[in-house]
């Protein structure tokens, strides 16, 4: 990008730039803004706390990696953290500089940075903070960001990337890990998933019923049997919330169609194809990715016969194993191997696969005629699992690209366990189908979890647990 287009482009994507020039709001662009406006048009009030603290806390030095699938708004969370600034009285609102980097390749970053600081300068050495927009399709970008951080007073300034790929995350844990993410910081990289049970309640006005989130380790404790207790009497209003969110999922979007509407729109289906098929297989046909959709979620119970799938979809075994790895990558699904009473992967074993959302599972039926409607008890666990394992992935952050958040197990007669022993850093807020013992995990002393034994109604999507 020539040096005058790259100084047109960013200050059209920083319009608060102008407003101590022009004496006006810092924040009256976002009245105009697209995302906001569009945002605005599906809006049931949920927001995602997932850099809240980056919004309101003082500006310093941390870095901070944002992951997730796509359509899942990091960019609108981008957006609203450019404007929270914004509203500071303690910032300029030139020291806030957003840069959407999908069309970037790697050696427009650093052209982009000194630009920017050019283009700043009236705050001369006011620290600043950078929000980058989907950087992560940027072959090299850690590197670069590395030597920046190394070499230029860049380094003491408040980074933000948002990326929608999971491909190359070691790399950036390598690059922008210790030394290079703040000196306070200890959350530096994040994910943004799709809406949880409990926002989905709140989103869509049922309301969470003021109910504590309890640990994977005190699930078959006494406090969350009195939990239990306390909400028996709206346990019906809950299983009905339940079955709409098994249909709606908890992409904002799907979930404001849904509550208004009563179904998600053929065209946020038609989005979610899009992106799946570029992500997973440009090339292939486009009703491709609906029919995988459908057969994966046909397996989710069971564990997954990669062979067996890739003569069903018409692959090769490589080409099938290819695809899941870009699903994963892409954060559409995720990996459930099988583990020992260790926690340790058993090796040659089949692993189980779960699309991380439940409106994944619908776009087959939504979008070809003839594909039948997902299956609401491998809904149910489907979200049980990817529930586990984003309260595991926020207490130990890497564990999702590593599939390491979620596993089953077999008992000594070879029955299945679908949510198998696993060691976790420390209680943490969210629900989850564990509990820990007291003796604790053979694994670093991190404690061990039992599985809870669970049986689900053949008819009903609410599973009845068995509390021992």
């Amino acid at each position: 990008m020539r040096v005058d287009d790259l100084r047109a482009f960013l200050r059209q994507a920083n319009p608060w730039w102008s407003s101590p020039v022009e004496r006006i709001d810092p924040t009256a662009w976002t009245a105009d803004d697209r995302l906001l406006q569009r945002r605005a048009t599906h809006d049931l009030g949920y927001r995602s706390d997932v850099l809240a603290d980056v919004a309101t806390g003082p500006l310093d030095d941390s870095l901070y990696v944002l992951r997730g699938p796509r359509r899942v708004g990091k960019s609108v969370v981008l957006r609203d953290l450019a404007a929270a600034p914004c509203a500071r009285g303690d910032i300029d609102p030139r020291q806030i500089i957003y840069i959407p980097a999908d069309t970037f390749r790697v050696r427009d970053l650093r052209r982009a940075v000194m630009l920017a600081m050019q283009l700043t300068r009236p705050i001369a050495a006011s620290r600043r903070v950078w929000l980058f927009d989907e950087i992560t399709g940027i072959e090299g970008w850690t590197a670069e960001i590395k030597s920046l951080r190394d070499n230029d007073r860049f380094g003491d300034d408040t980074v933000v990337f948002t990326g929608s790929s999971a491909a190359g995350a070691e790399h950036a844990v390598r690059d922008l890990g210790a030394g290079r993410a703040g000196e306070s910081n200890t959350t530096p990289f994040r994910t943004l998933l799709p809406m949880t049970f409990r926002d989905f309640l709140e989103a869509t006005g049922t309301g969470s019923h003021a109910v504590d989130a309890t640990s994977p380790q005190h699930l078959q404790s006494s406090d969350a049997a009195e939990v239990l207790v306390a909400l028996e009497p709206i346990l019906d209003d809950l299983d009905m919330a339940w079955q709409r969110y098994l249909e709606a999922g908890g992409f904002p979007r799907a979930v404001a169609e849904h509550h208004r509407d009563g179904a998600v729109s053929p065209a946020f289906y038609g989005d979610l194809a899009s992106w799946l098929t570029a992500d997973i297989d440009p090339s292939a046909q486009a009703d491709s990715v609906a029919l995988l959709m459908t057969e994966l979620h046909s397996r989710t119970t069971t564990p997954l016969n990669v062979r067996d799938l890739a003569m069903s979809m018409g692959y090769t075994r490589d080409q099938a194993i290819a695809r899941l790895n870009k699903i994963v990558r892409s954060y559409a699904g995720l990996w459930c191997p099988q583990l020992n009473d260790q926690g340790r992967r058993v090796t040659g074993a089949q692993p189980k696969f779960y699309l991380i959302d439940p409106v994944l599972a619908w776009l087959g039926h939504a979008t070809r005629p003839g594909l039948a409607a997902p299956d609401f008890t491998r809904l149910t666990e489907s979200a049980l699992a990817v529930s586990l394992a984003r309260v595991i992935e926020t207490k130990s952050p890497g564990r999702w690209t590593a599939g390491d958040t979620v596993g089953y197990s077999r008992t000594t007669s070879g029955k299945e366990v679908d949510f198998a022993p696993l060691p976790v850093p420390s209680p943490s807020g969210s629900n989850g189908p564990y509990r820990s013992s007291r003796n604790g995990s053979r694994m670093g002393g991190a404690p061990k979890l039992e599985p809870l034994k669970a049986d689900t109604n053949a008819v009903s999507s609410r599973p009845r647990t068995s509390w021992t």
